[in-house]
């Protein structure tokens, strides 16, 4: 069930092709649906425009593919996190029209079906080391129907480099801003565009950078207003604040 299928479904009760009784038969189970250990949130998409996800790591495969089998019947579609390549393949055979990604380590089973008219969300990131959290953010947003600008390796090490993107990050709608290290590329960013900057530290680097900890410190601390930091490595969070963002007009 998602916001379309609902008011479809409310229409024709409105006008009387469908019986109250069997629109609240399809209706008893919006909230969640129970699929073996798993309850799944069917009514997310309603609430927030998005549907839930499922985080595969830490997961079994039974507990995984029954999740994604009862957002499927719900949604038509579903997008799975974390997944290992051994998982993926095991899914596969469940979900054999499924596509798996190996460096975002993303399985997706469909796609959402209202596109978004704006311009393209820009995921940039500082270095091809980070790359995978990137993807993690771009195709969640794919997924979703969102225009995704890929803008990869400008780190500030060689500010020349972002410097060149210029025209393309000023006509993003919003700006997600991958970087380990030090994390200061969502600091120059957020100097530089208009747009929503949503920072996502990433746990790579030597030492010192504890994991990420010293990039989400960075961004945290950034002299740069108003950026929004999500957590170490979580591009599907990013992903997901943007289209909170991008959902705002169309609900108005």
């Amino acid at each position: 069930m998602n916001e379309s299928k609902l008011r479809d479904l409310l229409a024709q009760v409105s006008d009387g092709t469908l019986p109250p009784d069997h629109a609240l038969e399809r209706l008893r189970t919006l909230p969640f649906a129970e699929a073996g250990q798993v309850l799944a949130d069917t009514h997310r998409v309603i609430r927030q425009g998005f549907p839930e996800a499922v985080f595969a790591e830490g997961k079994t495969h039974t507990q995984t593919s029954d999740a994604l089998t009862a957002l499927v019947a719900a949604h038509g579609c579903a997008l799975a996190t974390r997944v290992s390549p051994e998982m993926a393949g095991l899914l596969r055979q469940r979900f054999p029209t499924g596509s798996y990604d190996g460096v975002s380590r993303l399985y997706r089973v469909g796609q959402m079906e209202r596109p978004f008219q704006s311009a393209p969300v820009a995921v940039v990131c500082a270095g091809t080391s980070d790359v995978p959290v990137a993807e993690e953010a771009a195709q969640t947003l794919e997924f979703a129907g969102a225009k995704v600008n890929r803008i990869t390796d400008v780190g500030v090490a060689g500010l020349h480099r972002l410097l060149a993107r210029l025209d393309d990050l000023r006509s993003a709608s919003i700006v997600i801003a991958v970087a380990g290290m030090e994390g200061a590329l969502p600091s120059v960013l957020g100097g530089l565009v208009a747009a929503p900057v949503i920072a996502v530290p990433t746990s790579v680097g030597y030492g010192a950078n504890l994991g990420g900890i010293s990039a989400l410190l960075t961004m945290l601390n950034s002299c740069a207003s108003g950026l929004t930091v999500v957590n170490i490595d979580n591009g599907f969070g990013a992903a997901v604040a943007a289209l909170r963002i991008l959902n705002r007009p169309m609900q108005a």
